[in-house]
């Protein structure tokens, strides 16, 4: 027969695996459903995020999605124009890109020598950010002129606050909205893996 003390080991052996479970479980209903973190790997929307930055995303905000689905079954708000989402890129969904909305579904968009017109009115971007001196034509590529195009229904247009090295729906085109995993709103750590330092302003930072 056992004795207490295995009993009471035993006890508190299921007590920690319960706990375990539930944990696991609320972590995966939590990531499925309400939040999710991912990492900054590149420079398109610097200066808004940099390289390094850790992020935490918004999932419900935009809807509820049926768990490893792309199917919204209760919609909430539709993104705006500003948001900064993150989303299955077009050409590989194994890749999460992350971008600004500038065109909702019907706008009429247009680019001229880098300034972005909608519907016909030039919208004076104060998060975009310009380096790059050169003017393309569109003939070479669409980075400095491009349109005008209707953005499609349920789809969204996105470009980089980096707008001459970002790589975005004016080369691959329109962001789908069932392909939407998120708004990102806050910088929860943020690291300069070239230097070696936390940047410690950064932390708690939202996103706008």
């Amino acid at each position: 027969m056992e004795n207490k003390n295995t009993k009471k080991k035993k006890h508190i052996i299921r007590e920690y695996i319960e706990s375990i479970l539930i944990a696991v479980i609320m972590a995966l209903i939590i990531k499925a459903f309400i939040v999710q973190a991912f990492k900054i790997p590149s420079g398109s929307m610097i200066p808004t995020l940099m390289i390094g930055d850790h992020i935490l995303v918004n999932k419900f905000i935009y809807g509820v999605k049926i768990p490893f689905t792309d199917k919204i079954i209760i919609p909430f708000k539709n993104p705006k124009y500003g948001d900064i989402i993150v989303f299955k890129f077009p050409e590989d969904e194994k890749k999460d890109f992350i971008k600004r909305v500038v065109g909702q579904p019907g706008d009429k968009l247009e680019i001229k020598e880098k300034k972005l017109y909608i519907n016909g009115k030039f919208v004076d971007e104060q998060f975009a950010a310009h380096s790059d001196p050169m003017l393309y034509p569109s003939a070479i590529q669409p980075r400095d002129n491009l349109g005008p195009i209707t953005v499609p229904e349920d789809s969204y247009f996105v470009m980089g606050d980096n707008r001459d090295f970002s790589l975005d729906s004016r080369y691959w085109g329109f962001v789908k909205l069932n392909k939407i995993r998120g708004k990102a709103f806050i910088i929860y750590w943020s690291w300069d893996g070239e230097d070696s330092w936390v940047r410690w302003n950064r932390i708690s930072m939202l996103i706008k």
